[in-house]
């Protein structure tokens, strides 16, 4: 099989290119090409990739290319004007006084599949027939990696309820993937873990924090909106939304899914 080679900092190669049902708007159709970079990429080469609103599949970028619709966005904010709102406050204070934060290298093992498959059959995101993440799945996904990536753990008490796994460019945060335990909806985790995300690039001197894909017409991704003032990738063009010129956001008693994608 020839393999299509893309050239770029560093080159890419093409592995897969074919249309598939979206995975965020029922009865649409996407493109995503995923590509592998030939070699692991450097913290400014990270920082370019974020910019321009690529993803992270465990080695594997992508972004959405598809032909006929262009809801999805880009998002991202900038953790020095970043202001929480009430709701975000009262989350981040909460989570603060029960919840201990560890940061290291992401990782697998028996409790993190476990927590895994139960945030996915606790917040209703069994896709076909359901089959369980395995440890190999699992590595591909979050562990194996082309850029340097950090993986935040919330422990309440000694008991693992959420982990978050998170690139780092030179100057910017990307948020990959979060699960948590869906037995603590009090907690508000996965809006917790976006507020820590925040807190870290503070300290590690970061502009930037990265969330995904932003789609007005997706609860599971729609939430994002809430975190203001935030920019969204348009037409190839960062555009700042503020609370003036923010559409409505999923209401701030709905947590999101899965954060964020």
């Amino acid at each position: 099989m020839r393999l299509t080679v893309l050239s770029g900092m560093p080159d890419e190669v093409l592995v897969l290119d074919e249309p598939e049902p979206c995975p965020y708007r029922p009865g649409e159709m996407a493109r995503m090409p995923l590509r592998l970079p030939i070699r692991y990429l450097t913290a400014e080469e990270t920082d370019t990739h974020f910019a321009r609103g690529d993803r992270r599949h465990g080695r594997l970028l992508y972004r959405p290319a598809c032909p006929a619709c262009a809801m999805c966005e880009a998002i991202r904010l900038d953790v020095g004007t970043f202001v929480p709102n009430r709701t975000q406050r009262r989350t981040k204070s909460r989570g603060d006084r029960l919840l201990r934060t560890e940061v290291g290298r992401p990782q697998v093992d028996a409790e993190r599949l476990a927590l895994y498959e139960k945030h996915k059959l606790g917040r209703d995101l069994v896709v076909g027939e359901g089959k369980a993440l395995d440890e190999k799945g699992y590595f591909g996904f979050l562990v194996d990696r082309c850029v340097d990536s950090v993986e935040l753990r919330y422990y309440l008490d000694d008991t693992l309820v959420g982990v978050a796994v998170t690139d780092r460019g030179g100057d910017s945060l990307s948020a990959v993937y979060c699960f948590f335990d869906p037995d603590y909806p009090r907690l508000s985790i996965g809006t917790y873990s976006i507020l820590k995300q925040i807190e870290l690039g503070r300290s590690w001197g970061c502009r930037y924090l990265y969330l995904g894909l932003y789609i007005s017409d997706n609860e599971h991704m729609s939430y994002k909106s809430r975190f203001l003032p935030h920019e969204r990738l348009v037409g190839g063009d960062w555009r700042l939304f503020d609370r003036a010129k923010a559409a409505p956001a999923a209401p701030e008693s709905s947590e999101p899914s899965s954060v964020p994608r």
